[in-house]
């Protein structure tokens, strides 16, 4: 929809008066997208291949269009508040009344944890624009519900990669709103969140604890050499085996095509399982950047992470509450992004792929009218 409504400004032609920040975050989805669309050309993937670069590509006239018409934020809160809640009732629903294993939403469990985590701590961010508005309280309780639904989802889902990244999260939240905290007030916090972490290990509904234990068992099996068939078992020799292969070509990379031979060249010879060749990614972002695209499709994914990162944290000292709650938001996006790519190629699904280009270009272009305007 927002792809479509930039065409108007086509018709209307408006003076948007980019800044040098607004080229940098087009240049970096730009960017982006343009090794993934060539690496995918050379590949032989046809369309096929172009489908998931060209979105970042395709994200930059909707950002134009937030930019030349920006949403309230009432709004924006809004949606951010239901789509949090509506993922962690569903999630609540799939494990608790119909007993799943892990909730899995509509998409892969992975997908929808991180995502769901993701609605949440936007909803912690939002509390900074919550605050200066005429009717607070409701807003603040909105979005801290929106905030524990968002998580629980995530816990439900039992996704640990969302929630290793936890702590930057919270130092993000804290550079963002922490320096006009009372003493008192972060106590409560640390003491509060502390608790809740207690209570959703201990309690088994979430299951959490059986997750966690999990990790260090599938951990201490590989180490000792007794079943590298795990969950993190598989990531290990994945991770091994592209580690090599990026040895054998670190500028250019192999392609995607090239990977899968590769790996099982590698898992031929005895060095890597072979059952981990049925999978067609690395499992971790910045490798799998890296083993098929080479230094500069790593190069390009840091700056897509990297770029808006440092420019939304640039307005982090503002007065404009309003202002710093996008530009809180926007850090968390690519913070997030960057855990939730420790664990898994987050940028070769839809869901991800969708979520990242536009809550950027939506953050983005609603903080840069934001400056420009408190700049008159």
């Amino acid at each position: 929809m927002l792809l479509l409504g930039s065409a108007w400004l086509l018709v209307v032609r408006p003076t948007l008066g980019l800044s040098r920040q607004d080229w940098l975050v087009i240049a970096a989805l730009f960017s982006y997208a343009t090794v993934g669309m060539v690496a995918a050309w050379v590949d032989g993937q046809g369309a096929r291949g172009l489908d998931k670069p060209i979105r970042f590509l395709l994200a930059v006239p909707a950002m134009l269009l937030v930019m030349a018409y920006p949403p309230r934020l009432a709004w924006m809160w809004s949606g951010i508040i239901l789509g949090a809640i509506g993922a962690g009732s569903w999630a609540g629903w799939q494990k608790l009344v119909a007993e799943v294993a892990r909730a899995e939403g509509y998409t892969y469990v992975i997908q929808f944890g991180n995502l769901s985590m993701l609605l949440g701590i936007f909803c912690l961010a939002g509390l900074g624009w919550a605050v200066v508005q005429p009717r607070r309280w409701p807003w603040v309780l909105l979005l801290l519900v929106g905030a524990l639904m968002g998580i629980l989802g995530s816990l439900f889902s039992g996704s640990r990669g969302g929630w290793i990244g936890f702590p930057f999260v919270l130092l993000v939240l804290y550079r963002g709103y922490g320096r006009q905290l009372s003493a008192r007030l972060k106590v409560a916090a640390l003491a509060l969140m502390v608790t809740g972490a207690m209570l959703v290990y201990a309690m088994p509904q979430t299951g959490v604890q059986p997750r966690i234990h999990q990790a260090f068992d599938n951990i201490s099996q590989y180490a000792s050499g007794e079943n590298r068939r795990t969950s993190l078992g598989d990531r290990f020799e994945m991770w091994r085996g592209s580690a090599l292969l990026v040895l054998e070509k670190p500028f250019i990379g192999w392609g995607t095509e090239g990977y899968k031979e590769g790996m099982q060249r590698l898992a031929d010879k005895g060095v890597i399982n072979p059952y981990v060749t049925r999978y067609g990614h690395v499992h971790n972002e910045f490798l799998d950047a890296l083993v098929k695209r080479g230094l500069i499709g790593l190069a390009v994914l840091l700056a897509l992470y990297l770029v808006p990162l440092r420019l939304f944290i640039q307005h982090f000292k503002t007065q404009d509450m309003e202002l710093r709650s996008l530009a809180v938001a926007g850090a968390l996006l690519p913070v997030a992004y960057i855990d939730f790519g420790l664990s898994q190629v987050f940028l070769a699904h839809n869901s991800g792929v969708m979520m990242y280009a536009f809550w950027l270009v939506v953050l983005w272009g609603r903080t840069s009218t934001m400056v420009k305007f408190n700049s008159r």
